[in-house]
Formats: C-alpha cells, sequence, structure tokens
C-alpha cells in the first residue's frame, strides 16, 4: 500500500485548526491546575481547620477518578440538573480538576523540602505566616516543584486525547474523524503523531532547560 502524501497535504488545515485547539485547551486547564494545587498545598501545609480537610477529600476524588469518567459527568452528567456546559469548558474544567490535585502534590512536595531552620529563622525575625510563605516558602518551594510540574504538565497534555469522549476537535478526535471518512489510517496516525511531537517535543526541551536554570540558580552546579 503506497503512502498517500497528497492526502496529509489535503487534511494538513484540519490539523492545524485542531493543534490549535488541544495547546490552548491544555494551557489554560495547565493554568488554572498550577494555581488550584499551589492554594490546596498552601491550605494543607498550614492545617486550616475544615478546608485542610476539604482539600484531602477533593485530592483523593481526583486522583483516583479517570479524566474521562470525570468529562462524561460534567459534559453528560450535568445537563440531566439543568446545567449545560460548553465542550471545551468541559474540558478545561476536567483538566483542572485532575491537574490541581497532582500539581498540589508537587508543591506539597516542594514546600516541605524547605528546612525547618529557614522557617524558624524567619519567625524569629518576626515575619507573619503571609511573609513566611511570600518569601521564604513560595520562591524555594517552587524550585524545589520544578520537575514534578514540569512532569504534570507533559501528562496533562498527554491526557487532552480523551477530550474526544466528549466531541471537542482536538487532535486525537480529528484523526478518528478523518480515519473514518478516507479510511487513510496509516497517514491519518502519522499526522497524529507529528502534532503531538510539535506539541510535546519544545516543552520537554524547554522544561529540562528551566530544570537546569533553577537548579544552577539554587546550587551552582
Amino acid at each position: 500500500m503506497t503512502f498517500d502524501w497528497q492526502y496529509i497535504v489535503d487534511v494538513l488545515p484540519h490539523y492545524k485548526t485542531a493543534l490549535w485547539l488541544t495547546l490552548k485547551l491544555a494551557t489554560i486547564g495547565i493554568a488554572f491546575a498550577i494555581i488550584v494545587g499551589m492554594i490546596c498545598s498552601i491550605i494543607q501545609y498550614f492545617k486550616v481547620k475544615v478546608l485542610s480537610q476539604i482539600v484531602q477529600v477533593y485530592l483523593e476524588v481526583a486522583r483516583n477518578t479517570p479524566l474521562l469518567i470525570q468529562l462524561f459527568f460534567l459534559y453528560y452528567g450535568l445537563p440531566k440538573i439543568g446545567i449545560t456546559l460548553s465542550g471545551e469548558l468541559c474540558g478545561i474544567i476536567g483538566l483542572t480538576f485532575l491537574g490541581g490535585s497532582y500539581m498540589a502534590e508537587a508543591f506539597r512536595a516542594g514546600m516541605e523540602a524547605v528546612t525547618k531552620s529557614q522557617i524558624e529563622t524567619g519567625k524569629a525575625i518576626g515575619l507573619s505566616n503571609l511573609q513566611l510563605m511570600r518569601y521564604v516558602i513560595i520562591p524555594q518551594a517552587f524550585s524545589y516543584s520544578v520537575p514534578g510540574f514540569g512532569a504534570n504538565c507533559i501528562f496533562l497534555l498527554k491526557e487532552t486525547s480523551v477530550f474526544s469522549g466528549i466531541a471537542i476537535l482536538e487532535l486525537t478526535n480529528t484523526t478518528k474523524n478523518l480515519m473514518g471518512i478516507f479510511y487513510k489510517t496509516n497517514e491519518a496516525l502519522l499526522m497524529l503523531v507529528v502534532g503531538y511531537l510539535i506539541i510535546l517535543l519544545p516543552l520537554t526541551l524547554f522544561l529540562t532547560w528551566l530544570e537546569r536554570r533553577v537548579r544552577h540558580a539554587e546550587f551552582g552546579n
């Protein structure tokens, strides 16, 4: 069977649109996931009454349910009680919900890596908890968390492939549709792989560079 390069040229606009949609949803979802994760980790770190228990329940639910099931609940379940959300909004919420739990764990580990002596020193010079968080804990915790954040970003980007379950025309769903119409399986799958490489390879290289810069700034090597 010959490889149809003309087909690839013809469907390239579809993949371009799907790639930008995938990148947009992933970027927004990951950004919100980082914010949610940092808030949850701070609440847990300071053991805020009631809120810490709520956060723990959220983390357990988010980590122990597949993203596809969460998306089904948002897209197909909520309309049963009168709440209708667009597919793209469901994708962002689902990615934020799942990603926030993983980002919380990464940032919590970074916060716990800050030595007790630095925190005690900060308290000794009169810093409040808010000042300790702003000037001592968060800057160092973020540097410690870069590897975890990076791994989670790559994981969440890959998870966008399940958006096809709620009819979002991202890369995977576009590939499935084109395969069903033209039966060009090899060509469509090649474009799918190339599409994810275009997104993930630069991100991986950037995160590797960022991790090295952060490590050099902290340890000097």
